[in-house]
């Protein structure tokens, strides 16, 4: 599992670099240079890791879910931060893996075998990559930076990843919002008939807070709400 995480970081920040054009003329620049500037250069790509895991993976989906089920269930500092970011990283690699494999198989391996270029292994990554950005978003956000940019692309394959990746971002936000609402739902009915319950007695000195907690808490652990929220973050993925 090391191995391939490394291997995934590796070939993870090259997309973006590709979109953007700036990888073509360095990767020509580093044709004539050592092999100890080429691994230099590829620590400076690798500093940017955290960056392109945000922007091109599942990433951002899933730990806006889980951190504001925390404000949904009302105890916003736990689980910690850490934990929280932790357990999106490791859902994510769970569901890139398939892309990964793909990454792995058609770019990768071939690359460490010598038995294509620099470039080519770059292009081959690129397409699983763009498949699954095209599959997870949603049509509309695609069409309004293409309008933006001015695109008119013969196919989906052909869109440019500096204009999908900006309407995957905000796809991503979007879904995560919605399911966030859903999540809401049955704890904002807790609040509001206790909070109504204590009204009714009199007892309005006391934090309606402090009292639904109990009640959302064992709601969400007798119907396996972490199961459920897990299962349908990772099915929602293409």
């Amino acid at each position: 599992m090391p191995k391939k995480l490394l291997l995934f970081l590796l070939i993870l920040p090259f997309p973006l670099f590709a979109a953007t054009g700036v990888l073509d003329q360095t990767l020509e620049q580093l044709k004539d240079l050592d092999v100890t500037l080429k691994i230099l250069f590829l620590i400076t790509i690798l500093s940017l890791a955290p960056a392109i895991l945000i922007s091109i993976t599942s990433f951002t989906r899933i730990v806006i879910v889980l951190s504001l089920l925390r404000h949904a269930l009302g105890i916003p500092q736990s689980p910690p931060n850490q934990v929280i970011i932790a357990l999106s990283l490791f859902i994510t690699f769970f569901i890139m893996q398939p892309v990964f494999n793909q990454i792995n198989t058609q770019a990768i391996q071939p690359y460490i075998n010598k038995q294509i270029n620099d470039m080519e292994a770059v292009e081959r990554a690129v397409k699983p990559l763009k498949k699954f950005l095209i599959n997870n978003t949603e049509k509309k956000d695609i069409k309004l930076f293409l309008d933006i940019a001015k695109e008119k692309p013969k196919n989906y394959e052909d869109i440019s990843l500096s204009t999908l990746i900006p309407a995957f971002m905000v796809s991503e936000i979007k879904i995560a919002f919605e399911v966030t609402f859903v999540v809401f739902l049955p704890f904002l009915v807790i609040d509001m008939l206790v909070a109504s319950i204590l009204m009714s007695m009199g007892m309005m000195m006391i934090p309606p807070m402090m009292i639904s907690l109990p009640f959302k808490l064992i709601l969400f652990i007798l119907s396996d709400g972490w199961e459920l929220l897990i299962k349908a973050l990772i099915v929602s993925y293409k």
